[in-house]
């Protein structure tokens, strides 16, 4: 009964933790235009706190990325 609500304790209290930040690929990015605009738009307005976060970094690979395409099919590559 003690290990029943101890558990049932633990489950209670996980339920109470603050929500983690989800992370985006560079891919997941590089699909979803609106997305990538949204979060690189909160890096560039933060950049002391939201630099070196993985969805800044991931975002600004992603923005890269499409620039890079982008250049190659206006040069006609």
């Amino acid at each position: 009964m003690r290990w029943f609500l101890f558990g049932a304790a633990v489950l209670f209290l996980s339920g109470c933790s603050p929500q983690t930040e989800q992370f985006h690929t560079v891919d997941e990015l590089i699909a979803d235009d609106a997305l990538l605009t949204k979060i690189i738009a909160e890096c560039r307005a933060n950049p002391d706190e939201l630099h070196d976060t993985p969805n800044s970094r991931n975002a600004e690979a992603a923005d890269g990325k499409l620039r890079l395409e982008r250049m190659r099919k206006a040069l006609g590559g």
